[in-house]
Parts: structure tokens; C-alpha cells; sequence
């Protein structure tokens, strides 16, 4: 909508999509996706692209906001939170990068403890910075109520901040897309992550097996039933994990995010990343199907 394509975004924002019609402009959007996981949603870095078209200045206002948070952690608390702080939120991008995403405080300090770094946590999560993810034991109702305090991964708050604190140059943007896949396919799960908090307000968790050989990104509850999520940064959609989840469990939806197409295969709905705010349709549908 801010660089004036309200069509779009209409077609995408409908309470009833037309996926056929959206899929026609399917290059568009993937396009306009690329740009979103480099500029981001902060208010400033949209305007700025808006007003330039250039990459520098987008990524200039995005170290001011970055140095604004950091100037703002040394106000707010005594030099030794400060330095945890910091040292928390300069983890973020080598905790996205391992395979296994699960928050490891070793990453942050060598030999590091919870009870060294718990406190920096949550005042970056009480800032509104950092998002904390937890794991669940199984997909059991209230989905709270399986929650593992213990093991978590984190993310931030907006995908253009991501990519400036690595760094990650706008030229990435004319590599196809290179930038859903960089790191590991991070940015792409910090997108989804984001989205389902800001514009559906639901608080997103993640499973793995006990073994931790499986694991589905998100996990979220609606109503009386457990929605599993999985993410996939490119067309590739094989998802071990998210059929191993469907084995075990029977969920009456699973949803799969990737680049492709849509497709309604019954229980698995596979969603193009573009069109995450889909995601309504199927929340409303089982309230729609129970009313008289």
C-alpha cells in the first residue's frame, strides 16, 4: 500500500481470496516480498524507500533506529544489564543461523547460564525487541499449559532490522531469490513469525520430538484446535518434520508456506508467503462451518 499498489494488497487482504486471480500476479508479489524482507514495516525505512528508492538510505535509517535502541538500553539500566543486553541482542543473528534454531546462551558468552542472561532476555522482550518463541512438550489444549519454559528461540521485531545487523546488502534483491534462503532460510522464518504476532495477534510456539530430529517452526492455537506451521523458504516442499507431526497427531489443519502456489490438499493447505494473510480464511472457517 505505501508504494501505491492498494490493488494488490486489496487482492491479498480479502475476507473471501480469489487464489486463482492472486496466483496471475504471483511475480508481482514475490517481488514485493523481496523488498518487504529488506526494507522491513518500521514506519521510517518505509517512508525513506518511498522518498528515494535507495537502498543506502533505507539501510541508513535502519542503523539509526538500531543505535537509538541501543543508546536507549544504556538509559534505562544500570552498565552491567546494558552489556547483557547487548550481548543478547548481538547473539541474534548467529542464534538464527544454526541449524538447530533453539536459543543456546553458550552462543551468546562462552560457558554462559540462564540465570546469567534470563533477565537481558525479557527486558528486550518487554522493550517490544526481541520475540521469544517457546517450545511445546506436545500439541495438547491449552496449548500454554505444555509450554517448555526451558527451551526457546528468539527473533526481533521486523525483517529490514535483520538484515541490517548482518549487514546483508540490498544487491541480494537481484539475485531471484537468494534472500529467502540467506542464512539458513532466517529471514523467512522471522517474516512469518512477525506477521502472525502483528497482524493476527497470536502467540506462536514451535514443536519437537523428544529426539529434537523433528521439529515444526510454529505452532499456534485456535479455539479448541492446534494449528501447526511449517516454513519453507523456497519451492522445495518436502517437510519431514511436518509429516511426522501429522502422523503422530492428527491436526485437522497444517499449513505450509513456501514460494509455490497455492494448493487446498485437504488437511495440508500449501500457502505462498505472499499471501500469509490467508492465514484468516482458515481461522474463520471452522466458526463459519459450526454456525447454523
Amino acid at each position: 500500500m505505501a508504494i501505491g499498489k492498494e490493488q494488490h494488497a486489496t487482492l491479498i487482504n480479502s475476507k473471501n481470496p480469489d487464489m486463482e486471480l492472486i496466483k496471475s500476479f504471483s511475480h508481482d508479489f514475490t517481488e514485493f516480498l523481496r523488498y518487504y524482507f529488506f526494507i522491513g514495516g518500521m514506519p521510517e525505512a518505509v517512508s525513506t524507500w518511498v522518498e528515494t528508492n535507495d537502498f543506502n538510505e533505507v539501510r541508513r535509517v535502519q542503523k539509526e533506529l538500531l543505535r537509538t535502541y541501543e543508546n536507549d538500553v544504556s538509559k534505562h539500566t544500570t552498565d552491567e544489564m546494558a552489556n547483557k543486553i547487548r550481548q543478547v541482542w548481538d547473539s541474534v543473528p548467529s542464534q538464527l543461523a544454526k541449524e538447530n534454531k533453539k536459543f543456546l546462551y553458550s552462543v551468546v558468552k562462552e560457558s554462559a547460564r540462564a540465570r546469567e542472561y534470563e533477565n537481558a532476555i525479557n527486558w528486550l522482550k518487554s522493550a517490544g525487541l526481541l520475540i521469544k518463541v517457546h517450545r511445546i512438550n506436545k500439541p495438547g489444549i491449552p496449548i500454554k499449559a505444555y509450554e517448555d519454559l526451558e527451551a526457546f528461540k528468539i527473533f526481533i521485531l521486523d525483517t529490514g532490522l535483520l538484515c541490517s545487523m548482518t549487514n546483508l546488502s540490498g544487491k541480494v534483491l537481484l539475485e531471484g531469490n537468494r534472500l529467502f534462503t540467506e542464512f539458513k532460510g532466517s529471514l523467512t522464518e522471522q517474516f512469518v513469525c512477525q506477521q502472525l504476532i502483528s497482524e493476527f495477534g497470536i502467540e506462536p510456539y514451535y514443536w519437537s520430538s523428544k529426539s529434537s530430529t523433528a521439529e515444526v517452526d510454529f505452532i499456534f492455537q485456535n479455539d479448541d484446535e492446534i494449528v501447526p506451521i511449517e516454513v519453507k523458504a523456497e519451492v522445495n516442499l518436502q517437510a519431514k518434520s511436518l509429516r511426522q507431526y501429522r502422523e503422530t497427531y492428527n491436526p485437522t489443519t497444517a499449513l505450509r508456506f513456501s514460494l509455490s502456489d497455492y494448493k487446498n490438499h485437504g488437511v495440508l493447505k500449501d500457502c505462498p508467503l505472499y499471501a500469509l494473510p490467508i492465514i484468516r480464511e482458515f481461522l474463520t472457517e471452522k466458526l463459519r462451518s459450526s454456525l447454523p
